[in-house]
């Protein structure tokens, strides 16, 4: 089930946080249903995942200790854990108020969109990325339904390219791989090498602080969340994304976002402190 993943469902919250609504306890409470119900679906999309690559996670130095891979859960309880997790998704979905079926709707989605993923798309390079990157689109689209807050365009283009950044990373650590042991940990590996790898993460991150400029000066923005001083958290996310590079390049430990989300001390102190500014522009100053 992987429930340290479930951290990346916390996107589901970014509508709430930038539309203004932090302090609606029914968006809250709304936010936080969705949150659990993309986390169980997540989840059940792991089992599918961990059935699927059994055989290859058993060559796999840190993957060969995964349930399925190592023996200790059956294909046949993975299958019946995926069921019941996407069978209580569902039902929490169904469960909300007005927007259940809106709602449904996006999580179904992303079901279907992982569902290809796991038995398809995963094996061609720059899609899976981009299927990566949409999957959190999704859990964007499914706040911003859930709590009925529109979605600025640049939110949407934002979490699309900072999830790509983060996908390219991750995949630049199996090019990494490759190249000590020289097999392809993944069957698309073989289609990236470190070249094309920095030049994509490098596009991604520098078209990811235009894109998060533009969204902090943008009049629109300004006048919605009656402040034109939002530029000034620009440094944190520059700071991020060259602390992640960094991780990346220099310490080449990139395989897993959520670990480093986790555990690196530096990311972690810049995204409280974007965090912290953002929060006091709109809601105290």
């Amino acid at each position: 089930m992987r429930p340290w993943q479930w951290v990346k469902n916390l996107f589901v919250f970014v509508p709430v946080f930038f539309g203004g609504s932090l302090t609606d306890s029914r968006c809250l409470l709304v936010s936080l249903a969705v949150f659990v119900a993309f986390s169980l679906a997540s989840s059940a999309v792991y089992c599918l995942n961990d059935i699927i690559d059994a055989d290859d996670d058993r060559r796999h130095p840190d993957k060969c200790r995964r349930p399925v891979a190592s023996g200790a859960v059956t294909v046949a309880q993975a299958y019946a854990l995926m069921g019941a997790l996407a069978a209580l998704s569902a039902t929490l979905v169904a469960a909300l108020p007005s927007v259940g079926l809106r709602v449904a709707w996006v999580v179904a989605g992303y079901i279907a969109l992982n569902v290809a993923y796991c038995l398809w798309l995963k094996r061609h390079s720059v899609i899976d990325v981009c299927v990566i990157a949409f999957g959190f689109v999704l859990r964007l689209l499914a706040g911003g339904v859930a709590t009925g807050i529109a979605l600025s365009k640049w939110i949407v283009l934002m979490t699309f390219l900072l999830t790509l950044f983060l996908a390219l990373a991750k995949r630049r650590d199996d090019v990494l791989r490759m190249n000590k042991t020289g097999r392809a940990p993944r069957k698309n590996t073989s289609r990236y090498n470190l070249t094309f790898m920095n030049q994509a993460i490098t596009i991604t991150a520098s078209v990811t602080v235009v894109c998060y400029v533009m969204y902090t000066v943008s009049p629109e923005v300004a006048e919605s969340l009656g402040t034109d001083h939002l530029y000034l958290t620009s440094v944190f996310v520059i700071m991020g994304l060259l602390r992640y590079i960094q991780i990346a390049v220099v310490d080449e430990k990139s395989g897993d976002p959520t670990a480093v989300a986790l555990h690196d001390r530096f990311t972690q102190v810049v995204v409280l402190c974007w965090g912290l500014s953002f929060f006091i522009l709109i809601y105290l100053v």
